[in-house]
């Protein structure tokens, strides 16, 4: 399998191990959230700073036409010195940590608005994903949050990029979706509400947008990891107050603090820096529905270490769900170019 699928079921493996950390804790889910987005953003934000700071060509006199790394480092910043060599207005004294990276990133986010919704969408998506629970139910809203993002993202990708989705992405998106649906009810759907279903939709299409803004982004030369930390460093700033607000009292205790470091350092800080780069690869459409390896993880922890069950339904979801992650995880066909007719006639074709 290549690469940048690879990363992407890395990516959704650490995201399906959340339910199973704040289980072993009493705090409750929204302080959980707000500290994993706010932990896991700074995270990203400082190794955003970090890149930043290290390709800034007034610190290290690299040439604006130089060449990127191999990661593609340095490629976004090289095209923007490269419009002070052409006679725009001179760079700005060379600053140096916090402030030179700040001055960076502003920088980018002002050249590149949908950056910065994309960033208001991290942090809307936490809150309608909660919203959406508190009100139909656990089951029922994270699969119409999390089964509707791989649908939204192919639309989306087709509206923006002209990328219309192909027939096995289809079939595999559906198989795959059927399949969490089956597997997180367990073949029981009651207790839908409209007002929840309608949040968790609203969830699953600000899953969609930030996740087509990431990877837009990506493909015109930015580095993932900087990327990143802009989309997931200006969420943490707005959740921070939701932070402030529901944690004293709940992150207070050893274990709980353990988990919210866990949470925001690997399952958010790690997968997302590993969903980068393999956006750097992989269609957007089609790592969104990689991405529903989340709950069949999760499903598969709670078994191994929660000691949960699974009814015949639910194990039939998760084989519906596998089915259609290998169904698009396959690399397709490389196609051969039709023989040239002279050749043919030559060859007696």
């Amino acid at each position: 399998m290549r690469s940048g699928p690879l990363a992407i079921f890395a990516a959704a493996a650490l995201w399906g191990t959340a339910g199973t950390a704040g289980a072993l804790t009493d705090a409750g889910s929204v302080p959980l959230a707000a500290a994993r987005l706010v932990l896991g953003g700074a995270v990203l934000a400082a190794l955003a700073a970090r890149s930043l700071a290290a390709a800034d060509p007034r610190h290290h006199g690299r040439g604006a036409g130089e060449p990127a790394d191999q990661d593609g480092h340095l490629l976004g910043h090289a095209r923007e010195a490269e419009k002070y060599r052409r006679g725009g207005p001179a760079p700005a004294p060379a600053r140096s940590g916090i402030g030179a990276a700040l001055a960076s990133g502003l920088g980018l986010v002002r050249g590149r608005p949908a950056l910065l919704l994309a960033a208001v969408a991290v942090a809307a998506y936490q809150l309608c994903f909660f919203a959406a629970v508190a009100r139909t139910g656990v089951a029922i809203g994270t699969v119409v949050a999390i089964g509707s993002g791989p649908v939204f993202t192919g639309l989306l990708s087709w509206l923006l990029d002209r990328r219309p989705p192909t027939l096995r992405w289809a079939l595999a998106t559906t198989t795959a979706v059927a399949g969490c649906a089956v597997l997180v009810t367990g073949g029981e759907a009651s207790g839908a509400e409209p007002g929840g279903i309608a949040l968790a939709l609203v969830g699953g299409l600000l899953y969609a947008f930030y996740a087509v803004m990431a990877s837009r982004a990506i493909q015109t030369g930015l580095e993932s990891g900087v990327v990143m930390g802009l989309l997931f460093g200006g969420a943490a700033v707005l959740m921070l107050p939701v932070l402030v607000v529901t944690a004293p009292g709940s992150l207070t205790e050893p274990r709980a603090l353990l988990v919210a470091v866990y949470l925001g350092c690997a399952t958010t800080a790690l997968s997302y820096l590993l969903y980068g780069k393999g956006l750097r690869t992989t269609p957007v459409a089609t790592a969104a529905t990689l991405a529903l390896a989340e709950p069949a993880v999760a499903a598969l922890l709670g078994l191994a270490v929660l000691g949960e069950r699974l009814s015949g339904p639910a194990w039939a979801g998760l084989g519906l769900l596998a089915v259609g992650l290998i169904i698009v995880a396959l690399p397709e066909r490389a196609r051969t170019a039709p023989e040239p007719a002279a050749q043919r006639t030559a060859s007696g074709a």
